[in-house]
C-alpha cells in the first residue's frame, strides 16, 4: 500500500490528512475552482430535511456538515483525523464533532435519519464494510448521500488526466504533506465507477439508489434509502 497505488492503511490515511489539514480547504478551492462548495450544498439538499438527525462521516474540516445544519439538520460530524476536526470545530463550534472511524461508528443501530459522506469513502480500507456501517446507523427509510470524485468518460477526460495526474501532484510538492496529492489521483483511478458503486450501495441494504454527475462526470452524487 503506497500513495502511488492510491491505497493506504488506515493509519497512513489518518496521518496524511493530519498533515494536509492546514491547506485542505485552500486546495479544494483551487482544484475545483470553488465548485466543491456547490456540490456539497446540492448533496445536503438531496437528502436533508429540517429536524433530521444527520451523520456526516469522514467530515474533514466540516463543510458538508455545516451545509446540512443550514437546512435544519441536527448534525454530528465524525472523522478520525484530529487535525481536520480542529478546523471543523473552529468553523461551527455549535455542532457535535466526534473522533471516530467510519468502519466502527460509535453509535447505536438506527440512530440517524440521514448519513452523508463527501470525498471520504474512497479512502477507507473496506468500502463494502463502510457502506454496511452507514446502513446500520440509519433508521428504516433513512437517506444516504455520497459525494465522490470519479474519472470522466467524455470530452473532459484528457483535461482531467492532465490536471489530476500532472498539475495536482506538482502543486502538492509545494505544500505540507504533498504526497497526498500523488495519492489523490491514484485513489480515484482505482475507485469503482458510478454504476459499480451504485451496485455496492444496493448490496449494503439501500434501495432507490441513483446517482448524478457534475462537471462533465468528474464528481458523482449517489443517493439511496435504507431498506
Amino acid at each position: 500500500m503506497t500513495v502511488e497505488t492510491g491505497r493506504l492503511p488506515a493509519d497512513g490515511v489518518r496521518s496524511m490528512f493530519d498533515r494536509i489539514a492546514p491547506v485542505y480547504d485552500a486546495m479544494n478551492l483551487t482544484m475545483t475552482a470553488g465548485l466543491d462548495r456547490r456540490w456539497r450544498r446540492v448533496t445536503a439538499e438531496a437528502v436533508v430535511r429540517a429536524g433530521d438527525d444527520v451523520l456526516d462521516a469522514c467530515c474533514g474540516t466540516g463543510d458538508l456538515a455545516i451545509a446540512c445544519a443550514r437546512l435544519g439538520g441536527r448534525v454530528t460530524g465524525i472523522d478520525f483525523s484530529e487535525s481536520m476536526l480542529e478546523r471543523a470545530r473552529r468553523k461551527a463550534p455549535q455542532l457535535d464533532w466526534v473522533t471516530g472511524d467510519l468502519l466502527q461508528l460509535p453509535f447505536a443501530d438506527a440512530t440517524f435519519d440521514v448519513a452523508t459522506v463527501a470525498f471520504g469513502v474512497r479512502n477507507v480500507e473496506d468500502l463494502e464494510g463502510a457502506l454496511r456501517e452507514l446502513r446500520r446507523v440509519l433508521r428504516p427509510g433513512g437517506r444516504l448521500g455520497i459525494l465522490e470524485i470519479t474519472p470522466p468518460r467524455g470530452f473532459l477526460a484528457p483535461f482531467y488526466k492532465f490536471w489530476f495526474d500532472a498539475v495536482v501532484p506538482l502543486l502538492g510538492k509545494l505544500l505540507p504533506g504533498g504526497s497526498a496529492y500523488t495519492y489523490l489521483p491514484a485513489s480515484v483511478r482505482r475507485f469503482p465507477p458510478p454504476e459499480q458503486l451504485s451496485a455496492l450501495i444496493a448490496t449494503a441494504g439501500f434501495g432507490e439508489v441513483r446517482y448524478r454527475t457534475f462537471a462533465g462526470g468528474i464528481v458523482a452524487l449517489h443517493v439511496g434509502e435504507a431498506g
